[in-house]
């Protein structure tokens, strides 16, 4: 099964056709009209399609029902959907653009000043192939707009509602996702049809998605999270979806209740941004019945199915499709489940590594053995390969293996615990530990919904901790009481009590909803780089208090006396 079969037969069959499919805003389409319109893009496109070269489209879009259209019209065509980034910049934008060979650019009027400094370096992309959506755009369809750069309205470029009717495969690259990039350069993974039904099909079936049911896209649509786990379970029931530009956490509930949202697919830390929102009395009262996806901790599932009277599926993957597994609410506290034994945690050299060793409060006791890469060791899974990068192909698949590029633990009765994407130690007083189970305990506060744990340097050597925390609205910040909590908590270690406490009202994130780790290192406490208030205790027993400018200039001082101050630099 293709997914050009999937549009084909909602398209036709008699009992779905009808049926309302796609809403946005106050726009809405049928099964059929979708079906019909789909056609025209796969028309345009083939008649457009590049000789000796591939025969790909790269998607520059908020989440606009064009956005699906483009994937499904380039389905029935036998195209690949390239997902590009809408809050890359610059090089980083236009290497995406270039290195996954796209000689087509779908984008939006407010999306052009990103292509203007670029414009000369997407050579492969002439102005009939810069394809430009104006249907939202009051000001462009006006013709009020300027445009910076010369491009191809959409409506003048669509074909005729005819089906192709092509003969595919189902191992046909269907698109090409790029990874979030916090750890490196984002790589496109390739997904083909085949991956894309299956990925649905087994989503939907975890989520009990029927046809009557209806999905909200509110994630990023060039993510695999909201292709496979949010438009595919509804494409394959024949059911509906509502969607949004952008994820907002003030918006959420109210789209909920518009659309009568019956399933949620998130990526990354959507639910803990919503329950940062006051709570109400009628949070329950939503049509909501399910919400699955990754990364989100037992305490905010836990608190986000109760509020909101749904089952949240929490599960642990990557977008390589290497493997992917489910917790359940019975799973100790900390860990991401229990996965198939297949699922191991080896050391560089593929030996397994040893098991945690644990004490009475869950604190790790052989960090240094027990931790490894966690890896398929039954093979590949799903992922299907980087496009144009043999080389972290090969990195991924060695030995004939899925290598994640994830680590962490698995304790005696076969838990995995998660430690982070990289082995960045903090090294505090000569003791190595990681930031992850200081996030953990810090997240046990009531009023901490999203933390992010980092080495700063300290003013004599190694590193002092420091931790970024989004608070509830309308939480005020109690100093004594905080550091009162993070001392009842037993598995917290007294080194590794952060020595600074940032306090944000968001994090800085990836489009997916990934923290930005580099960037906050960068700022460090510097509140030449930041206006957010931050805190730190001096002594051992003093509560928090606000690090204030003499506080900091008092700080640097310090530190150019030691001779370290090219540190706050790094």
């Amino acid at each position: 099964m293709t997914v050009a079969d999937l549009v084909r037969r909602n398209g036709s069959d008699s009992a779905i056709r009808g049926r309302a499919f796609l809403r946005f805003d106050d726009w809405s389409s049928s099964h059929a009209e979708f079906y019909r319109e789909s056609c025209r893009w796969a028309q345009m496109l083939l008649a457009r399609r590049p000789r000796g070269a591939p025969f790909h489209v790269g998607v520059l879009l908020d989440n606009i029902p064009e956005y699906l259209l483009a994937l499904s019209g380039a389905a029935l065509a036998g195209a690949t959907v390239v997902g590009v980034n809408n809050t890359q910049r610059g090089d980083s934008l236009a290497r995406d653009i270039d290195h996954s060979d796209c000689a087509f650019l779908v984008t939006e009027p407010h999306h052009l000043e990103l292509l203007a400094p670029i414009r000369s370096k997407l050579s492969k992309i002439s102005d009939d192939r810069l394809l430009l959506v104006t249907r939202w755009d009051a000001t462009s369809r006006s013709g009020g707009s300027t445009r910076p750069i010369a491009a191809t309205t959409l409506e003048d470029a669509l074909g005729a509602p005819e089906d192709p009717l092509l003969d595919l495969t189902d191992d046909t690259p269907l698109c090409l996702v790029f990874t979030s990039g916090t750890t490196g350069a984002p790589k496109a993974v390739v997904i083909s049809h085949k991956r894309m039904c299956s990925t649905g099909e087994y989503v939907g079936g975890l989520m009990r998605v029927g046809r009557d049911d209806t999905g909200y896209i509110a994630m990023p649509l060039f993510h695999a999270n909201s292709q496979q786990c949010g438009f595919m379970p509804a494409l394959m029931q024949g059911a509906r979806l509502g969607m949004t530009r952008r994820f907002s956490r003030s918006q959420w509930l109210a789209d909920v209740r518009r659309y009568g949202v019956t399933y949620f697919n998130y990526t990354g830390k959507p639910l803990a941004y919503i329950l940062t929102m006051p709570r109400r009395p009628d949070d329950a009262d939503n049509s909501l019945r399910v919400a699955y996806g990754n990364e989100g901790s037992h305490r905010i599932t836990a608190e986000f199915a109760e509020r909101f009277g749904c089952e949240v599926i929490d599960g642990f993957g990557a977008s390589e499709g290497g493997f992917g597994f489910s917790r359940s609410n019975a799973d100790p506290p900390g860990s991401v489940g229990r996965p198939p034994d297949s699922i191991a945690i080896l050391d560089e050299n593929a030996r397994e590594c040893p098991r945690a060793h644990l004490d009475a409060h869950g604190h790790l006791l052989n960090p240094d053995e027990a931790i490894g890469e966690i890896v398929n060791t039954a093979g590949i899974g799903k992922f299907e390969g980087y496009y144009r990068n043999e080389a972290a192909t090969r990195e991924r698949t060695r030995r004939g293996m899925y290598w994640s590029g994830d680590f962490g633990y698995k304790d005696e009765r076969g838990f995995v615990y998660f430690t982070g994407r990289d082995l960045s130690w903090i090294r505090v007083d000569g003791e190595n530990f990681l930031a992850r189970p200081i996030e953990d305990a810090l997240q046990r506060h009531p009023s901490v919904y999203l933390c992010c744990v980092y080495a700063v340097p300290d003013v004599d050597a190694g590193d002092r901790v420091m931790a970024t925390l989004v608070l509830a609205e309308n939480v005020s910040f109690d100093g004594g009481e905080f550091l009162s909590f993070l001392r009842s908590q037993a598995d917290l270690s007294p080194k590794w009590l952060p020595s600074y406490l940032r306090l944000a009202r968001d994090l800085p994130r990836t489009a997916t909803n990934k923290p930005l780790l580099r960037q906050l290192q960068r700022e460090k406490f510097r509140l030449d780089l930041t206006d957010d208030p931050i805190y730190f205790h001096e002594r051992l027993h003093e509560p928090y208090r606000r690090f204030e400018r003499a506080d900091y200039e008092r700080l640097i001082e310090a530190f150019r006396c030691s001779g370290r101050a090219p540190l706050l630099h790094t």
